[in-house]
């Protein structure tokens, strides 16, 4: 534990009150977030089951666990409440488990004041010692934890009363309260920590404050939860603080996105997530489909700089000249999906537009630049250069449909300016693999959080996953917003970061993830949160029998 450090209030503690209303939108309205699933002026019903379908099994339902990505976070996000919530409309944090937060000058000390009157759902308080547990346990977990990287530096959490909490870090950690927001972070019980990690899968002893409680889980098929009546103490500003409205909520896994169509049609289900592009056309003639572009890293290109062909910035602009992203994004999606113009996707906090200072289609100055550096043709049409060929490895994940349409259009593409290009696809943890390898020039991914930060694992050449860029100017910067507890100093420093990337081509953008979710004509107010992952269900109801 580091000396103490006494907090000071900062732009960064949190204002109680109302949030502004979420922006309603039908699909066609080329991408804009549509955060409720009916414009019903109908008051909410009481009671009543809803089947939701997810397409995997969440693996795990410890919170903090490495589960099934989204398909996880939809049903832990029933069971556990954070510090802070995350306000969709502006990124903003709001009040929850935490009253208020401030932070020190540098920020290294984070202290939050806590809400009294709150229980576990097995009738424990909760109080400053369970944040501190629940803390702890995440950061000796290590790598077994999806929020280990929130916790670098991490020297402790310190009980200043029952009420109070000041967490420690031996480094600016600024990016930490966004974090409290997260599932991953979500506050649970004794009894959870007091159970070794690896046996709280199944979800027994996860024990949290949140609206619904575990009934079943059964691998491979359903979770099953029911409501908690006594919930009393969900964020002011999302309205609906209570207890939730449905009495019991079961969690489907359906694996094929024509299965959930169909039972969704057919009356077999009350909502779907997990909506594919091509199924946009007929479900939204007959529902009212909930959808919001994901923050974050956008899907695009991304170089791997240890690789001699691809650290040179006169390659990396040409590719990026080569790769037309209305036309891939035209040709595997629709407009509920934008073309990005970033680095970082339109809902994320400290987005700014690098149109202007990225490379832009441009195939014909492509073919000049790869001209002027050396690359000649071959026979075949591909490029090479002191008896090297311009041939790269890229590798991709199979867990979004579209991918491969959109990768083989830009295959294509870079083939038309003499840059070969190798399709490696894989799953989840055979593309973590081959990134780990280090065998591979070009990855397409993306990835979803509601804070600029979530860009530093990979462009800092510090971050877990990083590209070997060894951009002194771009570590700078990360250094800077890490140490910023102002909510606008960070966001001016995040626009300043996605300069850079795009100066210097460190990535391609291509177009940001839009999560779409169908429910049934008489199911109202399914809403997701800033993070674009299925918020609380207790503003959810069903049209009475």
């Amino acid at each position: 534990m580091t000396t103490h450090r006494t907090p000071f209030r900062l732009v960064a503690a949190i204002a109680a009150g109302t949030a502004a209303a979420l922006v309603m939108a039908g699909c066609s309205s080329g991408g804009t977030a549509s955060t409720s699933s009916s414009s019903s002026s109908s008051k909410p019903v009481d009671g009543g089951s809803l089947t939701y379908a997810i397409a995997n099994d969440p693996i795990t339902l410890n919170p903090t666990g490495t589960g099934a990505g989204n398909d996880t976070l939809a049903i832990t996000r029933q069971l556990v409440d954070s510090l802070l919530w995350q306000d969709p409309s502006d990124g903003s944090l709001k009040p929850w488990l935490a009253t208020k937060y401030s932070a020190n000058a540098d920020a290294t000390a984070f202290t939050f004041d806590l809400r009294s009157g709150v229980t576990f759902s097995d009738g424990t308080a909760f109080d400053a010692t369970a944040v501190k547990d629940t803390f702890d346990d995440i950061a000796s977990a290590g790598a077994s934890s999806t929020a280990a990287a929130y916790f670098s530096g991490y020297e402790g959490t310190k009980v200043v009363d029952d009420d109070t909490v000041e967490v420690d870090f031996g480094a600016p950690n600024a990016a930490f309260p966004n974090a409290t927001s997260s599932v991953a972070l979500g506050i649970v019980a004794p009894t959870t920590t007091e159970t070794p990690f690896e046996d709280r899968a199944d979800g027994k002893a996860v024990i949290g404050t949140g609206p619904f409680t575990l009934q079943s889980y059964t691998k491979n098929t359903s979770t099953i939860l029911t409501k908690r009546k006594d919930y009393d103490w969900g964020p002011a500003a999302r309205g609906g603080s209570g207890a939730a409205h449905l009495s019991k909520v079961t969690f489907q896994v359906v694996p094929e996105a024509s299965v959930r169509t169909g039972s969704l049609q057919s009356g077999q289900l009350d909502a779907i997530s997990s909506v594919q592009p091509s199924d946009v056309d007929t479900l939204q003639a007959q529902y009212d489909l909930v959808t919001r572009a994901n923050p974050g890293q956008v899907f695009g290109l991304t170089f791997n700089q240890k690789r001699p062909i691809v650290s040179d910035l006169a390659v990396r602009k040409a590719i990026a000249q080569a790769v037309d992203p209305k036309a891939v994004r035209d040709t595997s999606l629709n407009d509920l999906f934008k073309v990005a113009n970033s680095v970082l996707g339109s809902t994320t906090p400290g987005y700014a537009d690098t149109s202007s200072g990225s490379a832009a289609y441009d195939p014909a100055a492509a073919k000049k630049a790869l001209d002027a550096a050396g690359w000649e043709k071959g026979s075949d049409g591909i490029r090479s250069k002191d008896g090297t060929k311009l041939q790269l490895k890229l590798v991709w994940i199979t867990n979004f449909g579209p991918n491969q349409t959109s990768l083989e259009l830009i295959q294509q593409e870079l083939g038309k300016v003499g840059v070969g290009v190798t399709l490696e696809s894989g799953t989840v943890p055979q593309y973590l693999a081959n990134l780990t390898s280090g065998d591979w020039d070009l990855s397409w991914d993306n990835s979803s959080r509601a804070d600029g930060d979530v860009l530093r694992s990979k462009f800092s050449s510090s971050g877990a996953q990083s590209i070997g860029a060894s951009d002194k100017t771009l570590d700078a910067l990360f250094t800077k917003e890490l140490s910023q507890s102002s909510a606008s100093d960070r966001s001016a420093t995040f626009g300043e970061i996605q300069q850079r990337i795009a100066s210097q081509v460190d990535f391609v953008p291509v177009h940001e993830l839009t999560s779409i979710i169908a429910p049934a004509t008489d199911v109202h107010g399914i809403v997701f949160g800033a993070d674009t992952r299925l918020d609380q269900l207790t503003g959810a109801w069903k049209d009475a029998s």
